[in-house]
């Protein structure tokens, strides 16, 4: 078994349900101060992980330590140094912003601030608003307020912009980024790949009940060997797409033997793309 300070390790952890094993031995570790984000396809066990870190639910076997504490054992500590943003959360429609949160603050030993948790999630302007008249981004911003008003070290974010708007969805971001820029550790579920490429520092493919891949985009990148693709405009006109996993020896080959080219565009391979490459091997 590992003994470490890094705010989550997991090994071989193992969820059974009768006999049908939603997890087979995943193997995990997110650094501290990080964005650490959990893909995986519907049934993957995304879920069932994310509740057994926050001590939702018990592991059939493994190690499993969130800041150096067994989650299954509800240690008073452990509780007051985490914050979870659940997928539906809701709140007394009668009160104001501002209310609500000082509240949640009382719960805490060592709460941050009131008009610092506005500000990190970006609801200054709102303190005074009631809580019913809230836009849904606004509420899920609340939600991220409420998760922080203990100043935890690590935050639990499940599927944080699920039906949100463009919009909404930047400003949810932004908070995630204000959390990074706190030094928080950041475990964050998504189904929204561009969500997961824009925020974390690292990303984790479960698929099966086993971990597929961890790395940074670029490592999984390289590791899937998603194509880039590669359009020009030809002499006669028409746009033509080369897909390689060979960058510089086919933009090599094409200008030997084309010369110029008009309209010379590299795509390298989204996370989506690196995703689906993973996810079917």
């Amino acid at each position: 078994m590992t003994v470490s300070k890094l705010p989550i390790v997991v090994e071989g952890l193992r969820k059974d349900y009768g006999d049908r094993s939603v997890l087979r031995g995943v193997d995990l570790e997110v650094g501290r101060g990080e964005v650490f984000s959990l893909l995986g396809p519907n049934g993957a066990g995304k879920t069932t992980t994310v509740e057994i870190l926050e001590g939702y639910r018990a592991a059939t076997a493994g190690f499993v330590r969130v800041l150096g504490f067994d989650p299954s054992t509800h240690p008073r500590e452990l509780r007051q140094r985490t914050g979870v943003v659940l997928q539906e959360c809701g709140f007394p429609a009668h009160l104001r912003v501002g209310e609500i949160v000082d509240t949640w603050r009382a719960y805490y030993p060592r709460p941050r601030a009131l008009d610092e948790l506005l500000d990190v999630v970006e609801l200054r302007e709102e303190r005074s608003t009631l809580v019913r008249r809230l836009s849904g981004g606004q509420r899920r911003r609340l939600d991220f307020a409420l998760a922080l008003a203990g100043d935890p070290d690590l935050i639990f974010l499940d599927e944080p912009t699920t039906g949100f708007d463009p919009e909404a969805r930047r400003r949810c971001w932004s908070a995630i980024e204000n959390l990074r820029a706190l030094g928080k550790t950041v475990l964050l579920t998504t189904h929204y790949l561009d969500e997961a490429e824009k925020l974390a520092d690292r990303v984790a493919i479960l698929s099966g009940g086993t971990i597929r891949a961890v790395g940074t985009v670029r490592e999984l990148t390289r590791l899937a060997q998603a194509p880039t693709h590669i359009s020009y405009r030809s002499a006669g006109g028409d746009r033509v797409t080369v897909e390689t996993t060979d960058v510089r020896a086919t933009l090599c080959s094409l200008l030997d033997s084309l010369g110029e080219v008009d309209e010379l565009d590299v795509s390298p391979p989204t996370l989506e793309d690196t995703y689906l490459e993973l996810v079917h091997q």
